[in-house]
């Protein structure tokens, strides 16, 4: 029975989402408590597109900002994971983004001491994560960075600059502490 309402509540959201401009490729599962909309900025609202079979969690938010937001096919959103949009984000298939992750594609300019940074416009930077890519808990995505297909990114780690395919990152900032192991290789205990 509670298999059945939850593909019913899943159907309403998809529906309501679909009214509101969000482009959904089923099948999919959005669970409740989630917040996906396009937002305006710079005069356009931006896009966001999610592939089939995407897993949404409880909480999480993707903004569009005047920016594209395009996921996958297959892709794990954890609870609480946030996406903004603002200069385009695209997230591969088969990716595993864990709870409160963070991906963003813009900055604050810095201006001089005598004006807000509040007030200063967003630098766009597009960001682009990988096919097969693991974002683990707490981490942080930063605007402008291409995160390559297979990365493992670690907990609580801040990207700040490009990782190349297959790389093991952590910390902060997130530097490559090793890389997965080719295809067809045995993995190591």
């Amino acid at each position: 029975m509670r298999s059945l309402l939850n593909r019913w509540a899943t159907r309403v959201r998809a529906a309501w989402l679909r009214r509101s401009g969000i482009e959904l490729s089923p099948p999919l599962y959005i669970l409740h408590g989630t917040s996906i909309r396009l937002v305006r900025s710079r005069s356009a609202a931006g896009r966001v597109a999610i592939g089939p079979r995407a897993m949404i969690s409880p909480g999480v938010v993707i903004e569009s900002w005047g920016g594209d937001v395009v996921l996958g096919t297959n892709v794990f959103l954890g609870p609480y994971a946030v996406i903004y949009g603002h200069g385009g984000v695209t997230v591969g298939d088969n990716c595993l983004i864990a709870m409160h992750a963070v991906i963003v594609s813009s900055n604050h300019a810095l201006p001089p001491l005598d004006r807000p940074i509040q007030f200063e416009p967003d630098e766009l930077r597009p960001t682009r994560i990988g096919r097969d890519v693991w974002i683990g808990a707490h981490a942080t995505i930063l605007g402008g960075v291409t995160v390559g297909d297979g990365c493992v990114v670690g907990a609580g780690a801040v990207v700040s600059r490009d990782l190349p395919p297959g790389a093991i990152a952590v910390g902060v900032p997130a530097r490559v502490v090793g890389t997965r192991p080719p295809a067809g290789a045995k993995p190591t205990p």
